[in-house]
């Protein structure tokens, strides 16, 4: 079935925008929390973005009601609907094609469950002015609970060379906190539309693969909603789909070890275990990777 993307809500006067912040919203989203990840948005002190909100199929009244009061009160909101459902990746790429008019520098990430600190773009897109070699930045992150409490973080290693080292064994990027230079959009880059998850993990391991750079800031620039069934979540095909991103990553960035393969395996096995067991290979997993990001 071919989708239709239609603009449903744009007041934006503006022939350019330097940032453009990318969303999606889908029918199991959770409505409070949309409003919560599209006010911290809406409050950072950058201002320079457009904030293009991707409807991804049908969602509830509530969702639509509290994405027209965003929409109604600030003119940086643009509404966008998909047809039918279509996955985040292709949403993505639909947003960055249409953002190509404004001819930005950087596309903003931003999932509708999480939350941005207020200083995030104003500290992501200073430091990408600053280190124009840099294509690719992250952040560390907060977690948060349902009730917004908060349940643990994620710091990433730093160092482009350390994140391009690991990625055979993990995605070494937080994706929501992600910005990333627009030209790498017009050379030509795009999400793997097939895919239904792992779409940002490929995507490093392609970019990386033709040497742009990476980097990841040590600042917590996003509260990132860790559910209750954040363990269970995964399933067969999200596992099977990291199984086969670590032997992409292994085969384009040539980092062929017995060890590797071995992890490969081993969490692919691990991703199949009850749900205890993988919630305490989670907190090990994040142990690690501090000390990790600490050398």
């Amino acid at each position: 079935m071919i989708n239709q993307f239609t603009i449903l809500h744009n007041k934006n006067k503006k022939q350019h925008i330097e940032s453009i912040v990318a969303m999606a919203v889908y029918q199991a989203d959770n409505a409070k929390w949309i409003s919560e990840a599209v006010d911290s948005i809406l409050t950072q002190t950058y201002t320079d973005f457009l904030f293009v909100i991707v409807v991804d199929g049908p969602v509830p009244q509530l969702i639509t009601d509290a994405l027209s009061k965003a929409a109604e009160s600030d003119e940086r909101v643009v509404i966008a609907q998909n047809s039918h459902n279509i996955g985040l990746a292709s949403s993505m790429n639909s947003v960055i094609d249409f953002a190509m008019q404004f001819n930005p520098s950087f596309l903003v990430r931003m999932d509708a469950d999480d939350i941005s600190e207020d200083h995030r773009l104003l500290r992501q897109i200073t430091y990408l002015k600053k280190h124009s070699n840099i294509a690719i930045l992250g952040s560390a992150l907060t977690e948060i609970n349902e009730s917004g409490d908060k349940v643990g973080a994620r710091v990433m290693p730093a160092s482009h060379r350390q994140i391009v080292r690991i990625l055979p064994r993990r995605c070494s990027l937080n994706h929501p906190t992600v910005v990333i230079r627009f030209n790498v959009f017009t050379d030509g880059h795009r999400y793997d539309g097939e895919l239904r998850n792992t779409q940002d993990y490929f995507l490093w391991i392609t970019l990386a693969s033709k040497g742009y750079i990476f980097r990841n800031l040590k600042d917590r620039l996003l509260k990132f909603r860790r559910v209750n069934n954040f363990y269970k979540r995964r399933g067969l095909s999200k596992s099977l789909n990291e199984f086969k991103a670590r032997l992409y990553a292994i085969t384009k960035l040539r980092q062929f070890s017995p060890y590797n393969f071995l992890y490969a395996c081993g969490v692919l096995s691990l991703r199949l275990m009850p749900g205890k067991v993988v919630k305490l290979a989670y907190k090990l997993d994040r142990h690690l990777l501090e000390r990790f990001g600490k050398h």
